[in-house]
């Protein structure tokens, strides 16, 4: 099964990966595969179908809140629910690459066994790895995870940003950003070389189509002098130069540039106009880092760029926001604020939630605390450092939901909607 997708995604589009899937997946007793992927918002599955179309009452979109494969989607977790009119079960696989959670897999499979679910893990993780070779130049992809049209600048961010995801044994990363189809200046990146992390977030001004050329151009410029071995300060001093030639000081972008030495858990940044970073240490209590501000990028005001630095300690977790998070406005104009900002990733870390999971919710915590429409963009970028050993892996899967499955119990424990949780 494995080994013939493999073989066959060389010269595959995307939109037969699932027929493909469902044909070689017969070989180890899987007798229907559908592939779900999630949409950029992160609130629904979304069917990815082949030149057929889907199958007879087959669900083509599905809630991730309150559903079995929303659950799957979740918390990284097989679940599972048995078919009234036949001996298979189906089974709901989480459909990660790397970390990134991209989707679902449904299995329904005539064994119920740890040899059938070891083979579903695999089939969901080489799923998941041919969806991330092929969403570059997918098209198909790009309109099946979109709700909504989407604006020029959101096209432009979601095409430079890194994955929302990332962790190894000494850190785990994980960033979102909303509102996803109308981005207008807010961008976000994070770099592994070697031992060191680097973190980045602009947010650049206005809400129009050159905020997210600002963006765009702010990051692209500071990967550029990264890649080339400038250090904090040059990074900075890279991107305003960029911003004045094409701009001449009409236009500015605010940022923070960080970079964690995972050897000893040592983070230096500098502040560009920005607000501060914040440390959440033990779901205890949470610390601004105070250095002083440079001036925002493009406006050449010549303050001076200070580099400071904190000392970590493993399980810190660094969060790096645009300000979309915290002025966001209820109906009673009371703003969404640091505190209340702060006390959501506290409590809903402390719930056990993976961290990506965690976003997901702060965000549409955020959402609806602005009755759906924000007024700016709001992104949050967290990396929590674990310590200096690579191989240290355990804890970064539980942190960021890593698929596993549990031993068939004797008596599966049923949920409201008939599914099992195993």
């Amino acid at each position: 099964m494995l080994a013939g997708l493999l073989h066959a995604s060389h010269l595959m589009p995307l939109e037969a990966l699932p027929d493909k899937t469902g044909e070689l997946a017969r070989a180890a007793g899987f007798t229907d595969v559908l592939i779900y992927v999630a949409d950029l918002g992160r609130q629904e599955l979304h069917l990815l179908t082949g030149p057929n179309g889907a199958p007879p009452n087959t669900d083509r979109n599905i809630r991730i809140e309150g559903t079995v494969p929303g659950r799957a989607y979740q918390f990284g977790r097989l679940t599972s629910s048995s078919l009234k009119e036949a001996a298979d079960i189906d089974w709901w696989l989480p459909v990660v690459d790397g970390t990134e959670r991209l989707g679902v897999l449904r299995v329904r499979s005539v064994y119920d066994d740890a040899r059938a679910r070891e083979d579903a893990d695999c089939l969901a993780a080489l799923v998941a790895m041919l969806i991330d070779s092929k969403r570059t130049s997918s098209d198909t992809l790009a309109r099946l995870t979109r709700t909504e049209p989407m604006n020029i600048g959101a096209e432009m961010a979601w095409n430079l940003m890194p994955p929302s995801t990332y962790a190894d044994g000494r850190v785990v990363i994980s960033a979102s950003l909303e509102p996803a189809y109308r981005i207008s200046g807010d961008v976000y990146e994070y770099a592994l070389d070697g031992p060191l992390v680097h973190l980045t977030i602009f947010d650049a001004m206005g809400h129009d189509n050159a905020a997210g050329l600002c963006g765009a151009l702010a990051l692209g410029a500071c990967r550029n002098s990264r890649r080339q071995g400038a250090d904090l300060v040059a990074n900075g001093e890279a991107v305003e130069a960029a911003l004045i030639e094409q701009y001449d000081q009409r236009r500015y972008v605010t940022g923070i540039l960080a970079t964690l030495d995972t050897r000893d858990g040592v983070l230096s940044w500098v502040n560009r106009g920005h607000h501060p970073p914040v440390i959440i240490r033990g779901n205890r209590w949470s610390s601004h880092l105070e250095c002083p501000p440079a001036h925002p990028m493009g406006s050449d005001l010549g303050l001076p760029s200070t580099v400071c630095r904190e000392q970590l300690q493993p399980g810190d977790r660094i969060v790096l926001y645009t300000d979309g998070i915290t002025e966001a406005r209820g109906s009673d104009t009371t703003e969404f604020g640091l505190e209340r900002f702060t006390d959501f990733l506290i409590r809903h870390h402390a719930d056990g939630l993976p961290v990506p999971e965690t976003l997901r919710r702060l965000v549409h915590a955020v959402l609806g605390y602005h009755d759906g429409d924000l007024q700016d963009d709001a992104t949050v970028l967290i990396c929590e450092w674990l310590g200096p050993a690579l191989d240290n892996t355990e804890p970064a899967a539980a942190l960021t939901g890593l698929p596993f499955s549990d031993p068939p119990p004797s008596t599966g424990s049923t949920t409201g909607d008939g599914s099992s949780q195993l």
